[in-house]
């Protein structure tokens, strides 16, 4: 199926084509079926083809517009702290204070074009991830077969499938080959489905069991089939999931979320505080215009300005840095939001797994276990005992093992192109990797031993053999379930010698490996008598294998990605917990979790049926809330897993590859896709796209989300002490009967140019190596948490008494009122100079702190001291700004005072490091 831009057409048709199609097609013949569409074996007319697809529209699933320049630009004015600047801007406009009007109005345009730049790039880099390359099929119309794109394909069209195909709308079977589909993106499960087109389903039967239906977005792994379409585009099962996925809102980022909180007391309190002056005032006999005026003195003092553009910028730099480490980021504001997650529910295959079925365990009939090494379908590795190094006897029992593997084997895997190719059933593949790490390669073995006759593998047999010619005698080789080969056998190799057959042994041996989450596969061979199989093996069949020699077994699994456990581990050092979201069986799904060290019990797992029987919420929260495996899911239960954990207080992130993920990662508070394995419908719904498939890139992506999160913290925290000490000195000032110490233009000045330069720079902070070392914060915990409050109020109490204390002093010495506010505003911008170094970590000292590692923070402290000082001279400024040049005798003095902060800072956070207590929001 195709992705098409222009969705209007195809919402247009949905409605028609659900009511046209027919209903359950699993549930009635293929005859039925194909009466029902209106077909034939013959396929439809050109004609009718054409007609139908104006009826239907075309086979594709919309993919979202991405927003125009417009919309990126109005969406950088939706924040709450946005609105507040507008109001204060247009206030400033009211009262005729047009300086003040411009720098907040120039702040607002920064922002805006830093964050559409950002949220541009974001989009160039998911559209670079998309799939370019059509899906093509064979369709047979007027008798004839046509390859063509599938979003030509209509319902009643008959399609032909083969192995490597991928199934392009889903289709009624009307013929099975031995056909085995990979369902994995639909169902969760990484097994592939055999499909019989004679079967008849039940309407209730979920996809995973509708074994005569193949579903559009899956993959024919084996075999040959045809089938005739019964849905297209969102009438499929794939387009009824983008369906519910594109028309619902994303969930908000944490991040968004503690900042609207944050803005909404920060308004409030603005209000209050502007209210209670202006009263006092008023009672005071202030005139109403210098009321007035005070009062947007204040509005600027206490509203950080500077936020929105150090806040983008923070934003923007993680980013960057998650797309060093392989995660990209599709909205800004989601930058923050893995850090925030307290709970991980992910998708097994394809994120944990690698989705490739592999040879992991070889048990020989006398119990020795082997482990084969090595990942994928790249046959680099090899088979080791449990003791290391394997002696000859050994070497010759796997040997012989390994012939067999590749001789009753119909896969292909050679190197092409500097690169291994493989194609065939993912059980055979899996035994020819496992046997070139052995050194045995099935062309050699085709050479070697010339194939006489073969029993194909059928799923009403359970296993397939091979007749070779080995020392010019008829050699049986056959692999298949441990309870067709047993039968056939009469004895069982041992180190050096075949002994008597001990099938309850074997049975045991084979039941340890099931338990583990194994499919077991048993391997034989043996002498076939010349007489019994007639010329050229023509009387092959199951009736001669007999008397063969059991060989052993091995253990086949789709295995850990090699950084996954390390991954998960990481997650609980970090306090994430992480559950995993699985179609698979329970004890598959168990046996992965005691791997990855994530579930040692089954009273860990969580069955969808479980699910679907808890009586209530309460129930099903509480289900979630113990579970470490849920198993047996279907897309819909991901869903509501999800907002289950929610309800449980958690900021849930969910990771997954599969259109059936989908769902869940468009509720999540953040999803997460996986950019190679992923499908258009899962990246499309994510908020980040994994691009090396690697789950240790989510934890990357936790570590610099925290990043992000503490550097937001550390510009907030800058921005709010300095205007907490602005309204210290102004509520000073206001007690002791005092003119204004600075003026609305001077307070636009500190918070936007001299502290602006600094705030930016901040936002360039480096990791400070605890980040994973720590549990996540709390949902509940605002950005202004207590931790934060102390140290603004230390720092606010120390700038603001001390630059009021400057003011008067200035004063009683005959300074005149310009020349006190000329010393009080350089006395405010060598407090943010010094203070800025103080915020670049909430508990370590400033000494702790190399200033190299952020070169950006340095030069722009140097810069904001030089663009002040240069301001001084300027004459339109100077006469803006009402200030004017001092001696470097003064400029020192008031240098040394300015270190006062750092010294009562430090003072600070030593005698929490000392004393240490809960510091909590």
């Amino acid at each position: 199926m195709g992705i098409n831009k222009g969705s209007e057409k195809v919402h247009r048709n949905k409605d028609i084509a659900i009511d046209a199609l027919p209903k359950h097609p699993h549930t009635r013949s293929g005859d039925a079926v194909l009466v029902d569409t209106e077909s034939s074996l013959a396929g439809l007319s050109k004609v009718e083809a054409l007609a139908r697809r104006e009826r239907y529209g075309l086979n594709a699933l919309p993919q979202a517009e991405p927003p125009g320049v417009i919309e990126v630009i109005l969406r950088q004015f939706s924040s709450p702290l946005i609105y507040v600047l507008v109001a204060a801007a247009l206030l400033s406009i009211v009262i005729k204070e047009w300086s003040d009007a411009g720098f907040i109005s120039a702040v607002l345009v920064i922002n805006a074009i830093i964050g559409s730049i950002q949220e541009f790039s974001a989009q160039r880099s998911a559209a670079a991830l998309r799939e370019l390359i059509s899906t093509r099929c064979r369709v047979l119309r007027d008798g004839e077969t046509y390859e063509m794109d599938a979003v030509e394909l209509v319902p009643g069209d008959i399609v032909y499938l083969e192995s490597g195909d991928k199934i392009p709308a889903d289709m009624r079977l009307l013929h099975a080959y031995d056909l085995k589909v990979d369902e994995s993106l639909l169902t969760g499960e990484s097994e592939a489905t055999l499909k019989d087109a004679m079967a008849l389903c039940k309407e209730e039967d979920v996809l995973g069991d509708r074994s005569n239906m193949a579903f559009a977005g899956t993959l024919v792994e084996r075999g040959r089939g045809q089938g005739v379409v019964v849905g297209t585009a969102f009438s499929t099962e794939l387009g009824s999931i983008a369906s519910e996925v594109l028309n619902k809102p994303p969930t908000k980022a944490p991040l968004l979320v503690r900042m609207e909180r944050f803005t909404h007391r920060i308004a409030v309190f603005v209000g209050i505080a502007a209210m209670v002056m202006a009263m006092v005032a008023f009672f005071r006999g202030v005139p109403l215009a210098d009321i007035f005026l005070l009062s947007v003195a204040l509005a600027v003092s206490a509203i950080p300005e500077g936020l929105p553009v150090a806040l983008t910028v923070a934003l923007a730099v993680g980013m960057r840095r998650m797309a060093k480490r392989g995660v990209i980021i599709r909205r800004l504001i989601a930058v923050e939001s893995l850090g925030s997650c307290t709970f991980i529910a992910t998708d097994k295959t394809g994120t944990l797994t690698i989705n490739q079925l592999m040879v992991n365990r070889i048990i020989s009939p006398d119990a020795k276990m082997f482990k084969v090494t090595g990942e994928g379908t790249d046959p680099t590795g090899a088979i080791v005992s449990e003791l290391g190094k394997l002696n000859f006897d050994e070497t010759q029992l796997l040997t012989r093992l390994c012939q067999v593997a590749v001789l009753a084997n119909e896969g292909f895997l050679g190197r092409r192109d500097s690169g291994w190719v493989c194609h065939g059933d993912a059980v055979d593949v899996a035994m020819l990797v496992m046997a070139h790490k052995a050194g045995v390669v099935k062309a050699e073995m085709d050479n070697a031993f010339p194939e006489l006759a073969v029993i194909p593998f059928e799923s009403e047999r359970l296993y397939c053999a091979s007749l070779n010619t080995m020392d010019d005698r008829p050699h049986a080789f056959v692999k298949g379930a441990v309870e067709q080969l047993l039968p056939m056998c009469a004895s069982m190799a041992m180190q050096g010698q075949d002994i008597a057959l001990d099938a309850r042994m074997i049975e045991k041996q084979a039941g340890h490996l099931a338990s583990q989450g194994y499919r077991v596969i048993a391997l034989a061979s043996g002498i076939v008598s010349d007489n019994a199989i007639g010329e050229a093996g023509k009387s092959f069949s199951e009736k001669q294998l007999k008397g063969l020699t059991f060989l052993g077994m091995v253990g086949i699994i789709d295995p850990l990605r090699s950084e996954a456990k390390a991954a998960v581990a990481s997650c609980r050092r970090a306090g994430i917990q992480v559950a995993m979201v699985t179609g698979d069986h329970p004890d598959t799904a168990l046996a992965i979790a005691r791997d990855l060290e994530l579930a040692n019990h089954t009273e860990q797992i969580v069955t969808g049926n479980k699910l679907r029987q808890a009586a209530d919420e309460y129930e099903f929260d509480r289900l979630t809330s113990q579970a470490k495996v849920f198993a047996r899911v279907e897309p819909q239960q991901k869903l509501e897993i999800v907002k289950s954990l929610q309800r449980n207080g958690h900021f849930v992130a969910v990771s997954g590859d599969g259109a059936n993920d989908a769902p869940a990662l468009r509720a999540s508070h953040v999803g997460v896709a996986m950019g190679q394995a992923g499908t258009d419908v899962a990246r499309e719904t994510a908020d980040l796209i994994i691009t090396d498939d690697r789950f240790d890139s989510i934890v990357a992506g936790v570590e610099e989300g925290r990043v992000a999160y503490a550097n937001v913290r550390k510009v907030i925290l800058l921005l709010i002490s300095t205007g907490a000490a602005e309204l210290v000195l102004f509520t000073l000032a206001l007690l002791f009967g005092q003119p204004l110490p600075l003026l609305a233009v001077h307070l636009l000045w500190l918070n936007l140019v001299t502290n602006g330069i600094q705030d930016v720079a901040l936002a360039f902070e480096p990791e400070e190596g605890h980040e994973l070392k720590h549990p996540p914060r709390s949902p509940k915990e605002p950005i202004f948490n207590r931790l934060m409050i102390e140290q603004v109020v230390i720092a606010a109490v120390v700038v603001g008494v001390t630059a009021f204390c400057l003011f008067q002093w200035l004063l009683l010495y005959g300074y005149t009122l310009d020349e006190a506010r000329n010393g009080t505003l350089l006395l405010m911008v060598l407090f943010e100079n010094v203070h800025v170094f103080n915020c670049r970590s909430e508990s370590r000292s400033v000494f702790q702190h190399n200033p190299l590692r952020n070169p950006i923070l340095l030069v722009g402290t140097l810069l904001a001291q030089l663009i002040h000082i240069a301001a001084m001279y300027a004459p339109w400024i100077s006469d803006v700004l009402h200030i004017q040049p001092i001696s470097l005798e003064h400029w020192s003095k008031l240098l040394v005072m300015a270190l006062s902060v750092l010294v009562v800072m430090e003072m600070y956070k030593w005698l929490r490091r000392r004393f240490p207590i809960k510091w909590a929001g």
